[in-house]
């Protein structure tokens, strides 16, 4: 990622068997990997949330990853929309 690029944020809603898997601890090292920050959670209708922000290559390859998961997980399918950029440092798992 070079300075010049320009910072995209995505919201993502992961279905399928994402929780009780280490989905999100998957989810936040490879955004780590990537350099994306933003964050990542459990829902109570048993999906995965997430927002993160990057350059758009390497949100690109973060969404790719995720669509193969961890090898526990079984993923169906991921609804994406893109936001603004809020800026931010590193990446969490909320709860």
């Amino acid at each position: 990622m070079g300075s010049t690029d320009p910072l995209t944020r995505r919201h993502l809603l992961v279905r399928g068997r994402v929780q009780g898997v280490g989905f999100r601890w998957f989810a936040r090292g490879e955004a780590e990997t990537l350099g994306l920050s933003g964050w990542v959670r459990n829902r109570e209708d048993g999906t995965v949330e997430a927002e993160a922000e990057g350059d758009a290559q390497a949100l690109t390859t973060f969404v790719e990853r995720l669509r193969v998961g961890c090898p526990s997980a079984r993923v169906d399918s991921i609804e994406e929309r893109t936001s603004d950029p809020r800026g931010g440092r590193g990446f969490e798992i909320r709860r």
